[in-house]
């Protein structure tokens, strides 16, 4: 006979609601605006909604034209107009209405690891629309992007689904390099990721970026000289804010598969909605991972 259940234990905790009058989460997206960056960034609102009933999310382009791909300033903007549009109409249907206070938004950059240069366009365009708005910091280093590599490689045919499982992948590489853009702080933060990835993997890790010459071959003849003889290149990057071609280079010049971009994998949404509910001091469950199958 199968145990009777105990009340209370193992229950799934009430889903928290974003707050009446809650600022806006509004993603700020780098990079060229095109129907698939649109549709990503689609993707990664839907998912912090369904996290978080009730979240009014959006979506900024930092070089949108304010017609098909909204810029950030006029997104914020627009943002401020409702929201004292509804407060004046609330005083005029004579319902009771809290003047609205704090940040208008929290402005959130689609960011895998810290890019200065894209950072600072950020912030211009915050200070820019004149809107009270707080703004995040990127999204990693985080345990949820090592996991969402790992799933990218092996759907690459680049790793082992599941380390614990005891097959393997012919093609499975035994080094990865971790391509990131933004510098050395990017490469720094990536590194962090990568030496969870590595722990997920069991092979080197180690980290380059993609916008400096020789970063890619130096870090490959790096791992090949240690004993790695099948690398592979993961992006440490969500995909907007990758030049068209760079990726493909870097793989020549290291002379290996890659896996694709991370994109709207379902960490991606988590993690912009946790850096949201952080700035409101809102704190919901921390975002869980899956299993990778």
């Amino acid at each position: 006979m199968p145990r009777p259940r105990q009340p209370g234990r193992h229950r799934r905790p009430e889903p928290l609601a974003a707050p009446e009058g809650a600022p806006a989460l509004v993603l700020a997206v780098p990079g060229k605006p095109s129907a698939a960056t649109r549709s990503l960034a689609e993707e990664v609102v839907s998912i912090a909604r369904s996290e978080l009933p009730g979240l009014d999310a959006r979506i900024g382009y930092l070089d949108g034209d304010d017609s098909e791909f909204p810029t950030v300033q006029s997104v914020l903007v627009k943002t401020a107009e409702e929201r004292t549009a509804r407060y004046e109409q609330a005083l005029a249907a004579g319902t009771e209405a809290k003047e609205p206070d704090g940040p208008v938004a929290v402005v959130v950059p689609l960011l895998a690891g810290p890019d200065n240069a894209l950072l600072r366009r950020i912030r211009q365009a915050v200070m820019d629309s004149r809107i009270a708005a707080d703004l995040t910091d990127a999204l990693g280093p985080h345990p949820l992007l090592a996991e969402a590599l790992h799933v990218r490689l092996s759907e690459a045919g680049l790793a082992r689904a599941d380390r614990a499982r005891l097959f393997t992948v012919a093609t499975a590489a035994d080094g990865i390099i971790l391509a990131s853009v933004g510098g050395d702080e990017a490469v720094q933060a990536a590194g962090i990721t990568g030496m969870l990835l590595a722990a997920r993997l069991a092979v080197p890790v180690m980290a380059a970026a993609l916008d400096e010459d020789g970063s890619i071959a130096a870090v490959a003849e790096q791992l090949r000289a240690s004993g790695s003889q099948q690398l592979a290149l993961a992006p440490y990057l969500i995909g907007p804010e990758l030049e068209s071609g760079l990726l493909d280079a870097a793989a020549k010049e290291a002379d290996c598969a890659t896996a694709e971009a991370l994109g709207p994998y379902p960490a991606i949404g988590k993690l912009a909605l946790s850096k949201y509910t952080s700035a409101l001091g809102i704190a919901p469950q921390q975002p869980q991972g899956t299993p990778v199958h």
